[in-house]
């Protein structure tokens, strides 16, 4: 079973974006980070906070490079990034692997020295998979008081269930702070 989903394993799990250790992903050799936007940094459709810009001058304080990989469109990303230095693509499409093939270029990487953050296994993590770049699935951001996630978000309960039972999964470890 496990080699049939693995396309849809993360490299790691952390809860949040706040609970990575970007210091340990630096020592590790990477050398930039691509984010997803929306219920992975802030609450979709929210704008970003002083929590959110300290985390991109935390990061960028490691030597780590940042961009945003987003399906949302410019207006969006421009009212997003006000207050945080980075790059950014909008319209991605994700899955689909061009936009993640434009960051690695943007950025000037390889795969293997860019890591993925999103919240979602059906648009980020198998997009960096099939891009051939690490990922990290963070739990996604929900409204308190609000118990509906989805029927996508319950079949990623179950894929992550059985990622963490699989022995034979790679991953990056605990990245985790």
């Amino acid at each position: 079973m496990g080699r049939i989903l693995r396309k849809y394993y993360p490299g790691a799990y952390a809860d949040s974006v706040f609970s990575v250790d970007y210091v340990k992903l630096r020592a590790m050799g990477f050398k930039a980070v691509i984010f997803d936007i929306d219920n992975t940094l802030v609450h979709h459709g929210d704008n970003s906070n002083e929590e959110v810009d300290e985390l991109f001058r935390h990061i960028h304080s490691t030597g780590l490079k940042t961009l945003l990989l987003t399906n949302n469109d410019e207006e969006r990303v421009q009212r997003f990034i006000k207050n945080i230095d980075t790059l950014y693509i909008c319209d991605a499409e994700k899955p689909d692997t061009t936009g993640y093939e434009k960051a690695l270029r943007l950025l000037d990487v390889s795969r293997r020295e860019a890591v993925c953050i999103g919240d979602q296994t059906f648009t980020d993590i198998i997009g960096a998979n099939k891009a051939g770049i690490p990922s990290i699935l963070v739990h996604y951001i929900q409204l308190p008081g609000r118990h509906w996630i989805g029927k996508k978000r319950y079949i990623e309960k179950l894929i992550l269930f059985i990622w963490r039972h699989d022995r034979s999964a790679k991953g990056l470890g605990n990245i985790c702070k």
